[in-house]
C-alpha cells in the first residue's frame, strides 16, 4: 500500500541554509528543490520529508531548567490482582529528557501517545485529574517540583492551551489580572502599565492593540487572542513556557507569526511545545522527542529526528507510514 506524502515545499537544511541554484534537483511540476534527505518507511516506501524553512539557526547557548527523570504516569485506581497492586492504564512510561532555556523542545507522536500528559506533568496539572499517579522525578532548577507550592510552580512553568482562552475583560485587564493576583496588594492601573506593555511587546502584539487596550479581548482575531494568552503567561516572568498545540485552531498567517514568536522567546525562557504538525516541529524546534504508546522512542536534534532518525518507528512516523 502506498502512503501519500505532503505536497513538496522548499527544502532547507537543518542549519537553515538555502541550497544554491543548481545544487538540488527540481520536483516535477513544482519547480522546487527536492529534499536532500529521505526516510524509508517500514513497508519499503521512500517518503521525502520536505518542509518550509527553519525559522532561524540553532541557539548559541542552552541552560538546563527542568529534568524529567524516569517518569511514568498512569490513570485509574490501583486494583489487587493475585495479591499484587496493579496500576491503572499507563500513559507515560519511564521517560527521561532535559528541558533547556535557549532551546525549543517539540514533543511529537500520534494521538494518545502520552505527549500532552507529559507536558501537563511539568507544572503538575496531571494532579488535577482524578486517579492520576506519577512515578519518577521532575526538577526545576534542581528542585523537585513536588516540593514547590502548585500555584508558585505554575507561575514559573506557565502553559498556553490549544484553544485561545482570553478572559472576558479588556485587553489590558487580561494581563493586569495575573499581575494583581501575584501581589498581596492590588496595584493601581498606572503602576501596571509598564509590565503590561512589556508583556504585550514580548508577545509581538503591542503595536496591533496599542490603541485598543480598553476594548474587549474577545473582539480580537484568533491569532491575536492566542498571542494575548502568551503575553499573559509571560507577564509573570516564567522560566518555562509550555505550549499545547497553540496553532492548531489558527490560520497559516497567524501560525507563522506565533512560530516566529516562539523562536524569539527561547533565549529568555525554555519552551516545550506539543504539536501534531511535523513541518511545524521541524521549522521551530531545536530538539524533538518522538513518543509512541507512552514510550520515548527517540530524542535528538530536529535535524537528526527528521533527517536521519535512528529508530525504525521514528522513520515510519516522520515518513507518514502511520500517525
Amino acid at each position: 500500500m502506498e502512503f501519500l506524502t505532503p505536497p513538496p515545499v522548499r527544502w532547507l537544511d537543518p542549519d537553515g541554509a538555502t541550497p544554491a541554484a543548481g545544487e538540488a534537483g527540481q520536483t516535477a511540476g513544482h519547480g522546487l528543490p527536492e529534499s536532500p534527505e529521505s526516510v524509508q518507511s517500514g513497508n519499503g516506501h521512500v517518503a521525502s520529508f520536505v518542509t518550509a524553512p527553519r525559522r532561524r539557526p540553532a541557539s548559541q547557548f542552552a541552560i538546563d531548567r527542568m529534568k524529567v527523570e524516569d517518569v511514568s504516569i498512569s490513570y485509574g485506581q490501583k486494583t489487587a490482582v493475585r495479591g499484587a497492586n496493579v496500576k491503572g492504564k499507563a500513559a507515560v512510561k519511564s521517560v527521561s529528557l532535559p528541558v533547556r532555556q535557549g532551546e525549543v523542545l517539540a514533543l511529537i507522536g500520534p494521538s494518545g501517545c502520552g505527549k500532552t500528559t507529559l507536558l501537563r506533568s511539568l507544572n503538575r496539572l496531571t494532579e488535577l485529574t482524578r486517579g492520576a499517579s506519577l512515578q519518577g522525578r521532575i526538577t526545576l532548577d534542581g528542585v523537585d517540583i513536588t516540593t514547590i507550592e502548585p500555584t508558585l510552580l505554575r507561575r514559573r512553568v506557565t502553559m498556553v492551551f490549544q484553544q485561545p482562552n482570553p478572559f472576558p475583560m479588556s485587553v489590558f485587564d487580561n494581563i493586569a489580572y495575573v499581575l494583581r493576583e501575584m501581589g498581596s496588594r492590588r496595584p493601581r492601573k498606572r503602576a501596571l502599565e509598564r509590565p503590561v506593555m512589556d508583556a504585550l511587546d514580548r508577545a509581538g502584539l503591542l503595536e496591533e492593540v496599542r490603541d485598543d487596550l480598553d476594548h474587549p479581548a474577545l473582539r480580537l482575531s484568533g491569532g491575536q487572542q492566542q498571542r494575548l494568552c502568551i503575553a499573559r503567561a509571560l507577564a509573570v516572568q516564567p522560566e518555562v513556557l509550555l505550549l499545547d498545540e497553540p496553532c492548531s485552531a489558527l490560520d497559516p498567517q497567524s501560525t507563522q507569526v506565533i512560530e516566529d514568536l516562539i523562536v524569539r522567546l527561547r533565549d529568555d525562557v525554555a519552551v516545550v511545545i506539543v504539536t501534531h504538525n511535523l513541518q511545524q516541529a521541524y521549522r521551530i524546534a531545536d530538539n524533538a522527542a518522538f513518543m509512541y504508546l507512552g514510550e520515548l522512542v527517540e530524542y535528538g536534534t530536529a535535524g537528526s529526528i527528521f533527517g536521519t532518525p535512528k529508530e525504525q518507528r521514528t522513520k515510519n512516523y516522520v515518513s507518514g507510514a502511520f500517525g
